[in-house]
């Protein structure tokens, strides 16, 4: 059985972006997309590549939908001490939703982490 994922001090996750798109396509049962922008920063004292990512994005009812995957992006970003890794993707709600995560990771060590991704909220801005 593979060690547990620790939190790694110094590896953090920042949410820089949402943004409604609504020209997007989406399915009518969750009509709504939003385009979110992530940085990954590496300030700890080990080289991390990420190896997968886990969201959960629960909607106004409670209603909560898991997305794990490899990757990032179709990447297995490699980042030094000090790098970064900023990507956009997306999300396709029904309503006010909320999403937060993390992504996985191994040491050069072996040693498996994580990083936490901020909650952030999509909201569906009034029609004009």
């Amino acid at each position: 059985m593979p060690p547990p994922f620790t939190e790694l001090a110094g590896l953090s996750t920042t949410v820089d972006r949402v943004v409604y798109m609504p020209h997007l396509e989406a399915p009518a049962d969750r009509p709504h997309p939003f385009v979110y922008f992530i940085t990954i920063h590496n300030h700890s004292s080990e080289t991390v590549t990420i190896r997968g990512r886990k969201w959960v994005v629960t909607d106004e009812d409670k209603s909560k939908v898991v997305v794990e995957g490899d990757g990032v992006v179709g990447k297995f970003p490699r980042l030094a001490v000090g790098e970064t890794f900023s990507y956009n993707s997306y999300h396709i709600i029904a309503g006010k939703s909320s999403a937060e995560g993390a992504f996985f990771g191994v040491t050069d060590a072996g040693c498996p982490v994580f990083t936490r991704i901020p909650a952030f909220e999509m909201r569906v801005p009034p029609a004009s």
